[in-house]
């Protein structure tokens, strides 16, 4: 199963490509995809979806995870991000891609075991845990950390599950109330 993490930023958005074979995650590939700042926000917003269809085209992952949005200190700011990550979930749902969001929290607890991790403890664990030479640049070590939070967690979650369990007969006092179907 090959998983694209994606981080969504308003001048540069990260992308990173892992593949789950069991419980190992192999590194595939990463990048980012820069949006020029003195663009309008539509046109940025198209390139983006065209660069995401290019790669969604090229590495024909199986699932995406994508970083959901945090609360930014200024409004415009947040809004930008919103439209950013909109762009981004349009281009995966033209690809008919499952999408599984995660907090940056989450994202951080997976790779590098605490929530407050910073953004070079999250690069340097990423390049550790996928056997790369050196850390990749930190908007794509947040999108391969997104694919490995996905991948580390997906089976985790299948596990924590309730198991079905088979109706108990409801106490004494409340089967007044119990009323059976035919």
């Amino acid at each position: 199963m090959r998983i694209l993490g994606i981080d969504p930023g308003s001048s540069a958005t990260g992308y990173g490509i892992v593949e789950q074979s069991g419980a190992r995650l192999v590194y595939v590939a990463h990048g980012v995809v820069r949006l020029a700042s003195g663009s309008p926000l539509p046109e940025r917003l198209a390139v983006l979806c065209a660069k995401l269809r290019d790669v969604v085209a090229y590495y024909h992952p199986s699932v995406a995870a994508v970083e959901r949005v945090f609360v930014a200190a200024h409004p415009h700011a947040a809004l930008v991000l919103g439209h950013v990550r909109g762009a981004v979930l349009v281009a995966l749902a033209e690809a008919r891609l499952s999408v599984v969001e995660c907090s940056a929290a989450e994202i951080k607890r997976a790779v590098v075991g605490t929530g407050g991790a910073h953004k070079v403890q999250v690069q340097a664990m990423v390049a550790k845990l996928l056997g790369l030479a050196r850390a990749p640049a930190r908007d794509a070590a947040d999108a391969l950390a997104a694919a490995i939070c996905c991948g580390h967690t997906g089976p985790v979650a299948a596990l924590k599950r309730p198991a079905r369990r088979r109706p108990r007969a409801a106490p004494t006092s409340l089967r007044w109330a119990v009323r059976r179907v035919p």
